[in-house]
């Protein structure tokens, strides 16, 4: 595959996106785990199966559609999940999760009408719902590297408002944080990334690679900032070492991705068994 990167442009896009996602998916999703929430990358995923659906269902019938890239109105569909997400939880104060499957639900409804409406894109479908190395664009890849900028932006300027949420939301109400509009960025922000990402992961598995790495680096981290970096190095290795097994195993690079993730996982798990130690602590604890 090394020879083979140095040639071919879809392997570049393929690569460098693989890369920039194997850093903000885990960054994001230590907040996410953190607060509980991990539940709320699948809902948003889903989501994005249905404007993924709903634009392929589109360019058969307008033609405006039919030079549209659908990731971006997959990448608008998340967001508005995002936005229904939070304001359900507003709606539901004492019951706020759920908000996650009421949301997820309605994905998988519209993605189910737009697919059985819709006949000949099946080919299309199975790449963004598992990933697909070669139908990663260069236009794809800007998208994603402008998405890095934003969350690396976004977490530097806000990353004790952020942490604060994350661990006691009423002290951070109490110190005058303005969470709400924190947190509604934030979600817009991770939706944003969910559907960039389904080029090379796939709808149905990018909330893993938001979630496993986190598992495994919180099993060793002894800090909120120590975690973060190894959620990082696990979701980076696991894009690396997927990429090159489905390049070489001609499949999907999503499942190779997540199966990578999970071995890493089951390897901290079964280091941390036989020293007889664990990190894992209580929400508020991995400071």
């Amino acid at each position: 595959m090394i020879d083979a990167l140095f040639t071919y442009e879809f392997l570049q896009n393929a690569f460098f996106s693989g890369l920039i996602i194997g850093v903000i998916a885990p960054m994001l999703g230590l907040f996410i785990v953190v607060r509980r929430l991990a539940l709320i990358a699948d809902a948003l995923s889903h989501v994005s199966l249905a404007g993924i659906a709903g634009s392929l269902y589109l360019s058969q019938q307008v033609l405006f559609f039919a030079g549209l890239n659908p990731i971006y109105l997959g990448m608008a569909a998340a967001v508005g999940g995002s936005l229904l997400i939070e304001r359900l939880r507003r709606v539901y104060r004492n019951f706020e999760e759920l908000a996650i499957p009421i949301i997820l639900s309605a994905g998988i409804g519209f993605g189910a009408i737009f697919i059985s409406l819709a006949k000949g894109f099946g080919a299309d479908l199975v790449g963004y719902l598992f990933g697909s190395v070669s139908a990663v664009s260069r236009q794809d890849l800007l998208v994603v590297a402008i998405l890095a900028i934003a969350v690396f932006a976004f977490i530097y300027l806000f990353y004790k408002e952020l942490f604060t949420l994350s661990f006691d939301a009423d002290y951070s109400k109490a110190s005058g944080i303005k969470g709400r509009w924190i947190q509604m960025f934030f979600m817009v922000l991770t939706a944003l990334v969910i559907g960039a990402s389904m080029r090379i992961v796939g709808i149905l598995l990018v909330s893993s690679l938001m979630t496993l790495p986190v598992a495994a680096a919180i099993q060793v981290a002894k800090s909120f900032k120590s975690a973060m970096l190894l959620s990082i190095l696990f979701g980076e290795v696991s894009v690396i070492a997927g990429l090159f097994a489905a390049y070489h195993l001609d499949i999907a690079p999503g499942g190779t991705i997540v199966v990578t993730a999970i071995l890493i996982l089951l390897f901290v798990l079964g280091s941390k068994r036989l020293t007889g130690k664990s990190t894992v602590r209580r929400k508020g604890e991995v400071l």
